[in-house]
């Protein structure tokens, strides 16, 4: 496991600057995670209440990137970094975005939950749906591990599950597309089961964004609309 430590300043007050911000988009990340699997249990157990605990909680990440963001700019006016100090900061913004992000998709699939009656879609979908949120919350919590430790072999390994990620909602897809043909009374619930399918899906791309960012900042290199073939090679040894 390849762990990268921040380099170390002259300034023992831009050093806990820096260490302050990654803590707290870690916290961010902490909360958003908590956030995502209280969706998906109100999603699987159809409790309203909790998924309306989860909406209503939203603000709290948004607070995290607002203070967030305006600590990096506060940075950038009054340090001025330069190289990986820049690319560190550069790497918060984004990271940060991305959470905000997937803490709205976690507020989604509440939304979809809170809707939730007892109408069943059928056990084989539900189960589909239940491991593909358990997929992807372990994906974001490899993301955030991976941010934490600055470890790029783990931001590689994480963006290499988007694939599978993205395989299972395909079937889960067509799936739903079978059952909608079969019976049309289901619709409705069905339709809550792809919006929520796909706010996961979207997760997943967001937690591949976050790895990318770690390889940003550890290498100095954008990898954005790079295959997961040529990253690997690229970061091979």
């Amino acid at each position: 496991m390849e762990t990268t430590q921040i380099t170390q300043h002259y300034s023992q007050q831009f050093n806990a600057d820096l260490d302050q911000i990654r803590g707290q988009v870690v916290q961010m990340g902490e909360l958003v995670a908590t956030q995502l699997q209280r969706a998906l249990d109100a999603l699987q157990s159809g409790t309203p209440d909790q998924a309306q605990e989860v909406i209503a909680q939203d603000y709290q990440v948004n607070a995290y990137d607002v203070d967030i963001d305006e600590q990096c700019t506060r940075i950038l006016a009054l340090r001025h970094p330069t190289a990986s100090d820049l690319r560190l900061v550069l790497a918060v913004i984004k990271t940060t975005a991305d959470l905000e992000r997937i803490g709205d998709e976690a507020k989604r699939i509440a939304r979809m939950a809170a809707r939730t009656t007892s109408q069943h879609s059928g056990p084989n979908l539900n189960n589909r749906i239940e491991h593909l949120g358990r997929q992807v919350a372990t994906m974001l919590q490899r993301a955030l591990q991976a941010f934490m430790h600055l470890d790029i072999e783990q931001a590689i390994a994480v963006a290499r599950e988007d694939e599978r990620i993205d395989r299972e909602y395909e079937g889960l897809m067509r799936e739903s597309m079978t059952y909608m043909m079969e019976d049309p009374r289901a619709i409705p619930k069905l339709m809550d089961i792809i919006w929520s399918a796909r706010s996961l899906e979207r997760i997943g791309d967001r937690c591949c964004n976050i790895c990318e960012y770690i390889l940003y900042f550890v290498k100095g290199k954008d990898v954005r609309h790079t295959s997961l073939e040529k990253i690997q090679q690229t970061f091979a040894g």
